[in-house]
């Protein structure tokens, strides 16, 4: 892993991103940018100001949703990041693209790779047209509709404005997509078909018809007067998580690749592994059984033993099903409180497709910086949970960090991320 970039509602940079982790202060706020009246919820983690002038014209911006924005801004910085951590790479800034340029240190386009996860695809679009009035019952969708609302836009656009020509791919696997790009990425990697690979997860679906949809499936958080304290993981109150946006992307390559060019390494992707509960539409089996086999084939990729792991990042929606069988999953790989864990949604909210690879930059982060941030609005500890949450910043030992997503469906994905 050579280089991260991040569109997240507790900043903009990785650094933004830590030090709010670090202080444990939530992100979500009253929503303002649409009329609640009558939604149930009237809160979610957004991000206020998305300026893509450096990155995009006016014009390429207008195709765009606003979903594909996110991950053009993300991407292109975790680009930059891996330019400027080389030794012999080119310098340019976030902005520039690569256009018909030479890219990371003269990796041949062909030889580039595009991996997304989006999970709700161009919803501020989509919305947008076709639940205009103008022709009842059929919305008003624009020319450009169907390119911007599929869920492929993000990987196109990443693509066209960075000269991509090897594999461009869109995976959707709900909450776990971004993790699963970042691990598919690697496979990419592993069997030869790219040198490099831009890859995370994107999303931007606080709109007026989702936020109804998961409300009336009884997944969101009800604090609407409290909005700060509503996204609660493994807290003995919590009632369902906070709706969030945002996007996350890494730069992986080969190590022969990444050494031949004397590239900053942050961290090793050395273990990934992909499992299903085939259980239930939204509910994980209560056990934890699909997430606990992910972890342990994760482990067996990395070639690690349970106890040489420093840091489980979890993924701790806080809601009432999820973490219980998280940590029951945990317990079962790990031991009873046998290794420290926590959650980040407290601070970021629960970004859907994004949530992976937002928490990938953030285990990678605190392997690096060896700490581990708290868990938010962790007040009494759910007894149901026997694992050691934690609730202040803690000094972590050198180590591996494992990161685990799941989504909807029954879809689970666990990344282990090594000390280079």
């Amino acid at each position: 892993m050579t280089g991260m970039g991040v569109r997240t509602t507790a900043g903009a940079h990785p650094k933004e991103l830590w030090n709010a982790l670090l202080a444990g202060r939530s992100t979500a706020r009253p929503i303002t940018s649409f009329d609640t009246e009558g939604l149930g919820v009237r809160f979610a983690c957004q991000i206020a100001d998305l300026d893509t002038s450096a990155y995009l014209t006016p014009k390429q911006a207008s195709r765009l949703d606003r979903v594909a924005r996110l991950a053009l801004c993300a991407a292109t910085d975790a680009l930059a990041d891996a330019r400027a951590g080389s030794g012999s790479g080119s310098g340019s800034g976030a902005g520039d693209g690569d256009g018909d340029g030479d890219g990371v240190a003269g990796t041949p386009p062909e030889r580039r790779a595009v991996v997304t996860g989006v999970a709700l695809g161009g919803r501020t679009t989509d919305e947008a047209g076709m639940l205009a009035g103008r022709y009842p019952g059929r919305g008003n969708p624009g020319p450009l509709h169907v390119p911007m609302i599929m869920h492929n836009s993000a990987a196109a656009a990443i693509g066209i404005h960075h000269r991509i020509q090897g594999p461009s791919l869109s995976v959707e696997t709900a909450c776990a997509s971004g993790a699963h790009a970042i691990g598919e990425a690697a496979r990419l990697l592993r069997d030869g078909s790219a040198d490099l690979v831009v890859a995370g997860g994107a999303e931007a679906c606080v709109t007026p018809t989702v936020l109804l949809a998961f409300h009336r499936c009884q997944a969101l958080s009800l604090r609407n007067d409290d909005p700060e304290r509503a996204s609660r993981p493994f807290d003995r109150d919590r009632d369902g998580f906070v709706l969030a946006e945002g996007a996350a992307f890494l730069v992986l390559e080969n190590l022969e690749h990444a050494l031949r060019r004397d590239a900053r390494i942050h961290a090793e992707l050395t273990g990934y592994a992909t499992t299903s509960d085939a259980h239930h539409l939204t509910a994980p089996p209560p056990d934890g059984e699909g997430a606990a086999r992910c972890m342990r084939a994760a482990l067996a990729d990395a070639g690690l033993s349970p106890v040489e792991i420093a840091h489980v990042n979890a993924h701790g929606t806080g809601t009432p099903l999820n973490d219980v069988a998280e940590a029951r999953a945990i317990s079962a790989v790990f031991g009873p409180a046998g290794v420290p864990v926590t959650s980040i949604k407290g601070v970021t909210g629960h970004a859907i497709a994004a949530a992976g690879a937002i928490e990938a930059v953030a285990a990678v982060l605190s392997m690096n910086e060896r700490a581990i941030p708290p868990t938010a609005n962790l007040d009494h500890l759910d007894p149901a949970c026997d694992v050691d949450v934690v609730g202040r910043v803690r000094p972590m030992p050198p180590g591996p960090v494992l990161s685990n997503s799941f989504g909807f469906g029954g879809h689970n994905a666990t990344l282990i991320f090594s000390p280079h």
